[in-house]
């Protein structure tokens, strides 16, 4: 019988349509909930691309490697939900290209010691090695990026409140990250924007200039879109893991939701 599943799975990554997905961002794209909870897919219809090996797997949590600076999920993630979601929806098979990174900031003057940053100054720069494992993904299965789904923000947040950055300097870097991508992975290539949310015992200021910013960055560039606004509400649902980072439940509910939102997206 195992024989014979894998032989399916094998079939179906050759005849089945395939979407890409760049999943980046910090440490709620990397995941930090409870895989024995995370959802399930059907074999066949999601994988996750490893670049390491240059093979998909079948995708299931804790999605990631430990790889090109990127993180394996501790150990729940959104991206078995999105990918069920989304395959249900569409009927195409979903490959997950995971590259985030706990603490990692977006501007380098809120990159904090040895998290990095998705800016092109610091001291780790993270989107060179997303562009390298997206690229290779892109090789691999012969089907470009469908979108980068993003989650990202609260380090940046909590440089706002240091004063150490400015809103207006994350806003023009967001928006500089996402021209970087596009540059490299197609110049239409959609932006998926899940809402920061807030930070237990923080001042909310930082975080809602974050989240203002992701919805300028939205309404000045095309093809870039807000698919998540209700993680400020995970407190009082229950829906946190701790201070910062969203339970399972949450992220099971984010990966559905933002697998809505796209592909009614690309129905347009």
């Amino acid at each position: 019988m195992r024989w014979f599943i894998c032989l399916m799975i094998l079939f179906s990554q050759r005849t089945m349509a395939q979407q890409l997905f760049l999943a980046a961002g910090q440490s709620n794209a990397v995941g930090m909930a409870d895989s024995a909870m995370s959802v399930p897919c059907a074999p066949g219809t999601a994988f996750e691309y490893r670049w390491a090996s240059d093979s998909l797997v079948y995708l299931a949590d804790p999605v990631g490697e430990r790889e090109l600076h990127f993180e394996s999920a501790h150990t729940g993630s959104a991206w078995p939900a999105f990918a069920k979601a989304y395959h249900s929806l569409t009927g195409k098979q979903v490959v997950i290209v995971p590259a985030a990174r706990g603490g990692s900031s977006c501007h380098f003057k809120a990159e904090l010691n040895n998290y990095g940053t998705w800016d092109r100054k610091g001291r780790l720069p993270l989107i060179d090695s997303a562009i390298i494992k997206a690229r290779a993904a892109v090789k691999k299965t012969g089907q470009p990026i469908a979108g980068i789904l993003w989650s990202q923000g609260e380090r940046d947040a909590n440089a706002i409140n240091a004063k150490q950055l400015t809103a207006g300097e994350y806003e023009e870097q967001l928006m500089a990250v996402v021209k970087q991508f596009r540059e490299a992975l197609g110049r239409q290539v959609p932006f998926y924007i899940i809402q920061t949310g807030h930070y237990f015992n923080h001042p909310a200021a930082g975080f809602d200039a974050v989240r203002e910013a992701q919805e300028n960055a939205a309404r000045k560039m095309k093809h870039v879109f807000i698919v998540y606004t209700g993680t400020t509400g995970f407190a009082g649902k229950g829906w946190m893991k701790d201070e910062i980072h969203y339970n399972q439940t949450a992220l099971n509910h984010i990966g559905a939701t933002v697998a809505e939102q796209v592909a009614q997206k690309e129905k347009r």
